[in-house]
């Protein structure tokens, strides 16, 4: 998990992605998993690439992780939803990591919230007619 958000200045491996998914699958994991990317998240200043990199691996687990990571998201919306106004102030951002860093809020915001991702990630969200 630390590897996945470190401070270097490459993305986490696609490989590392994958195992840290199907550790979501674990209870303890996903506790542990999901505790270290809210902490992530919460980096500022010279920390931004844990940020950045909690949000490429949120991404990633939002898509491919236990659907329990999208309804957690879900339930903390506003926490990811401010990161678009607090930690993107960082003044070693260029144009290009500032909008690397919403464009990355927006996805997640948009999956957790659309109804049809939702319902790609669990027939259950489907309600019959």
């Amino acid at each position: 998990m630390r590897e996945a958000t470190s401070n270097d200045p490459w993305g986490p491996p696609s490989s590392l992605m994958s195992e840290i998914s199907d550790l979501t699958y674990n209870v303890v994991a996903f506790s542990e998993i999901m505790q270290m990317i809210w902490k992530r998240l919460n980096d500022h200043g010279k920390n931004y690439r844990h940020v950045y990199k909690a949000l490429v691996l949120l991404d990633y687990l939002v898509k491919t992780g236990n659907e329990k990571v999208a309804q957690q998201c879900k339930e903390n919306i506003f926490a990811i939803h401010t990161l678009r106004v607090t930690s993107l102030n960082v003044s070693s951002l260029n144009v290009n990591s500032f909008l690397s860093f919403s464009t990355r809020i927006f996805n997640i915001m948009r999956k957790v919230k659309t109804k049809e991702f939702m319902c790609e990630r669990n027939p259950k969200h489907l309600k019959p007619y």
